[in-house]
Formats: structure tokens, sequence, C-alpha cells
């Protein structure tokens, strides 16, 4: 929990973005430790100047990590930092990863281990006929071979995945430019709701984060992070689904593209993706060959057990009497989560990452609708 305040309070700083958060990390062991640096200290850092030591030391002064960190679960009670068990594991494997990463909807612990393959889905807002039906018959062939499909709730391309996704009952992950509480663009708004009910909004800006042009580029290397394959179905010279596959590419991420026509400007820039060495998509049953390098991992989370460990930290441990008690006061077999956090006396948000944690151990159970009961 010390480290989780230290990564929200140290992204907090002007000047410091994720690479040089991650050599901070590096060079002191923990994010902690650099808190409390001198001035000489931090300018050995490589990349870190001593005009940005210099605004390191006068800003800290002003935050108090554990206070910070306690009013941002209030504020926005869902997010994960490294310092997390549940932070998505491939992300971990970027230079620069989300020091803070909001979510809210379903999550799938599996998914955050890097158990389910996941496959990203970008492409141009403006496609043609072709891109469209094609996005929908590789999303649905994903889908029913036990992937999850990652885009970024765009107009076009992305919206076909999401929207193919939910109707063939799949799991989608929506990586946005705004805070999650926002969907964008506006006519997206029901499907970002469908999205909520059976996958994942991911942002790394906090609620209330309205669209700017300089977000979405950013959230790009969010969607191929994530990732082990992106799949660019139709792309202009320029575009950000470019921007993704560029990125995949530094990452050691796999990297196909749907072939178009010499004679569709929206296909040149997937055209020359297939110059650089990016391979071809020629059609369902070639894909999920090609995929097949990427194993399907059966799930490493331990069955059910029946009886308590007996040294759980003490979030947990409170978490789960309260599971218990509601329970057996309620003669019910599930609890709601905002009825946990009203008897638990727990921030939401240290909440939440309990209730993660005891499903990691085999402890509790999450059913439909944000409900737990334990095992």
């Amino acid at each position: 929990m010390e480290e989780r305040a230290f990564w929200l309070a140290w992204s907090q700083i002007n000047g410091i973005g994720p690479i040089l958060l991650r050599r901070l990390e590096k060079h002191f062991g923990t994010l902690a430790d650099a808190w409390e640096a001198s001035y000489e200290d931090l300018i050995a850092v490589d990349g870190l100047g001593s005009l940005t030591a210099e605004a390191i030391a006068a800003e800290r002064r002003n935050i108090n990590p554990k206070e910070l960190l306690q009013q941002h679960e209030r504020d926005n009670p869902y997010f994960w930092t490294p310092a997390d068990a549940e932070y998505p594991r491939l992300l971990l494997e970027i230079p620069d990863p989300p020091p803070v990463l909001y979510y809210q909807g379903k999550v799938n612990l599996q998914e955050c281990q890097g158990l389910v393959p996941m496959v990203g889905i970008v492409g141009t807002r403006n496609p043609s006929e072709y891109g469209k039906r094609w996005t929908r018959r590789i999303t649905r062939a994903l889908v029913n071979n036990g992937f999850t499909v990652v885009s970024g709730l765009a107009e076009g391309i992305d919206t076909e995945a999401h929207r193919s996704c939910v109707e063939a009952d799949g799991r989608t992950l929506a990586v946005m430019g705004t805070g999650v509480d926002i969907a964008y663009p506006w006519f997206n708004h029901n499907l970002y709701r469908q999205i909520l009910q059976c996958g994942l909004a991911l942002s790394e800006y906090p609620a209330g984060t309205q669209p700017d042009r300089i977000h979405f580029p950013r959230r790009n290397r969010i969607i191929a992070g994530l990732c082990r394959a992106i799949l660019v179905m139709e792309a202009p010279k320029k575009s950000g689904a470019l921007i993704t596959a560029h990125m995949a590419n530094e990452y050691g991420r796999d990297v196909f593209v749907l072939p178009g026509s010499l004679e569709n400007p929206k296909a040149i820039g997937c055209l020359n993706l297939l110059y650089q060495g990016a391979q071809v998509i020629l059609g369902e049953d070639h894909l999920l060959e090609m995929l097949g390098t990427i194993p399907q991992l059966q799930s490493s989370l331990p069955p059910c057990q029946t009886q308590l460990p007996l040294n759980l930290e003490p979030n947990l441990e409170k978490v789960l009497q309260t599971l218990t008690t509601l329970t057996q006061k309620q003669n019910i077999e599930s609890v709601p989560f905002d009825l946990i956090v009203q008897n638990s006396e727990l921030p939401a948000g240290s909440i939440s990452s309990a209730l993660l944690q005891l499903e990691l151990l085999g402890l509790v159970s999450q059913l439909p609708g944000m409900r737990y009961q334990k095992c």
C-alpha cells in the first residue's frame, strides 16, 4: 500500500513521465526511497536534469502521499498502480506503463495475469464496407476461440470490433482517451454501457477527464502493451492505427494486417506495414493458425478453499470478515459491492483491491452485477 501511494504521488509531479518514473524506481529500488532522495541523488538518475530535480524538490513539499492516496481512493476508487498485484502483467513489460490505470466494468483476473490472450483490433475512423465486414468476421472468430478483443472505442474500426464482440457474447476492453466515466465519441454511449456489462473500460486519466487530442495517441501504447498481437484492419497513410502498430512492434508484439486494394487510399497504410514486414491476414482460419503460437493458458487461480489461511493482511481479513458477517446476517449467498463498502469502514479502492486478492487466493468469487460470495 505504501508503494501504491508513491506511484500515485510521483504521477502528480510535472515533468515526470512513465519512462522517467521507471528509471527512478530502478535507480532507488522503490519510489518511496526516491521520494526522500536529495537533489544531488536525483540528478544522478539518467535523463533527470537539474531543472527537473528542482521542480521535484519544490512540488513534493506540497504533496503528502498517504493523504493523496486516501483522497484519490474516495474520488477514483477503481485504479491500479504497478505496485498492485492486479496491474496487467503485460503492461509491466513495456518501458512506459501508465503509473495509474483507472478501470470500470468487470475485472477478469486471468486477463490481468496474462493467462487469457488479448488481441488488439485497430484501424481508420472511416472504413470501407470491406474493412467493416472483415472486422466483424475476424472479431467473431477471435471471440469463438477464447480471445479477448481490445480496441479504443473510436469511430470506425474500433466501434465495429467492440460491437461485434458484444453481439457475439465475447469480452472486450476499451482503452479510452478520456476518464473511464466519459464515453467518447458521444454516439458510442450505448455501446460503452454494453462494454461495461461484459468487459472493461481502461484509461490513464482520472474520472471527469474530457477528450483532448493529445490523449488519444498516448492511449495507443496501452492498447499495444496489453495485447500479444495487434490487427490493423484498414488504415490510410496517416492514421492512429499505424502508431499503435509501430508501438506494438517496439514492444515485441506481433502485428497482423488485413490486405487491401492499391486503389483504396484507406488501405495504403496497411500495405506499407506489410512492406515493412507485418504479417498478412488471409482469412479467419489463417489468422487463428498464426495466433496458435500464443497459448491459451489454463487459469492458475486456485480452487475455492474451505479453510482460511492464518496470515491474511489486515485489510483482507477485514473485508473477508465483513462479507462473512453480511452473508450470515442477511441469509444471502452473495453480497453487492456497495454493501461491503458501507459495512467495512475502508475506502472503496482498498476494498476492491482486497476482493481481487481474496479472489486470487480462492477465498472469494465474483458474480455478475458486482456481487461477491465467500468460497
